[in-house]
């Protein structure tokens, strides 16, 4: 470390420097750290000495990164941005950890969140903090210790754990259904296809499975589950859904299954949990992981038995 401490120039230089390259500029920089605009081009210039290179191109009365100023600046956020989450984490929760978790919207309030009790009440001095993504980031770049994955077991960067594979359904309302009365799969071109962003060729692959080939899909793109399980309860179209997600309505009459009997359709992609290297042996990411996987494998048992 003492190695290290070489390179690491005062806070204040940095905290500097994040805001002037934010901004663009160091007026602008000074009025948010509530100093003058001299002062921030005096740290500025006291940062680039400590680097021997030059982080802005001064023109004028206007400043602009360098190159290696702005891949510097990326790097030095990031940092200041994880420094600042985890004395956050320390002050809100002394006593115990703190976990960042990145969850998919559906999964993390349908399936983890009833969940959540359980663990909390194993591990009360761990606090798991929620944000909501839809896609792989870069965990350099995030303050967040895992996430929750569906897609491949790829995600740069990253370990992975396996958790769960899921079945899909086409579901719609009641109504839809008594209207159409479909009995084969290419009855469903009857009705407009909800399609969903992130699986965009989710339902040709259930016409396959089907033994079904169709030209085309035609429907709505939607973003997320949740909103194309409500517009297909509102008799907007037909959805393709895991049938894990969709237990409540399903079981309350607001979607039915839109051709019973059917095979159903195992994804290709499976959830993972996946979190950096760095992370790997951070003690509240150990616990909730191992948690996690257990939770996850007496789920799939108890599917596999129902």
């Amino acid at each position: 470390m003492s190695l290290s401490r070489r390179f690491l120039p005062p806070m204040s230089l940095l905290c500097a420097f994040e805001a002037a390259a934010r901004h663009q500029s160091f007026t602008a920089a000074a009025a948010e750290l509530h100093l003058t605009q001299s002062a921030v081009s005096r740290q500025i210039r006291a940062l680039e000495d400590r680097l021997g290179a030059e982080l802005f191109v001064r023109e004028r009365q206007t400043v602009r990164l360098t190159a290696a100023g702005q891949a510097y600046a990326q790097e030095i956020r990031g940092s200041l941005m994880r420094i600042a989450n985890a004395t956050l984490s320390f002050r809100t929760n002394p006593q115990g950890g703190q976990l960042n978790l990145a969850i998919l919207p559906t999964f993390g309030t349908r399936w983890l969140a009833p969940r959540l009790p359980q663990f909390f009440s194993e591990q009360p001095g761990i606090t798991i903090n929620l944000t909501t993504r839809l896609s792989q980031f870069d965990f350099q770049l995030e303050a967040v210790d895992a996430a929750i994955h569906f897609g491949q077991p790829h995600w740069p960067g990253a370990e992975l754990a396996f958790l769960m594979s899921e079945t899909v359904v086409p579901a719609c309302s009641a109504a839809m259904w008594a209207q159409h009365q479909f009995s084969q799969p290419r009855d469903l071109i009857k009705a407009p296809l909800l399609h969903l962003a992130s699986r965009p060729d989710a339902w040709r692959r259930w016409f396959e499975h089907q033994g079904c080939r169709v030209a085309e899909t035609p429907g709505m793109l939607l973003d997320q589950f949740a909103t194309a399980a409500q517009a297909a309860t509102a008799g907007v179209g037909i959805a393709l859904l895991p049938k894990f997600l969709i237990e409540r309505e399903l079981a309350n009459g607001d979607l039915v299954h839109a051709l019973p009997g059917c095979p159903e359709m195992e994804s290709a992609e499976r959830y993972y949990l996946a979190w950096p290297s760095s992370r790997t042996d951070y003690p509240p990411l150990q616990v909730f992981r191992d948690w996690l996987k257990e939770a996850a494998a007496s789920f799939m048992a108890q599917a596999q038995q129902g």
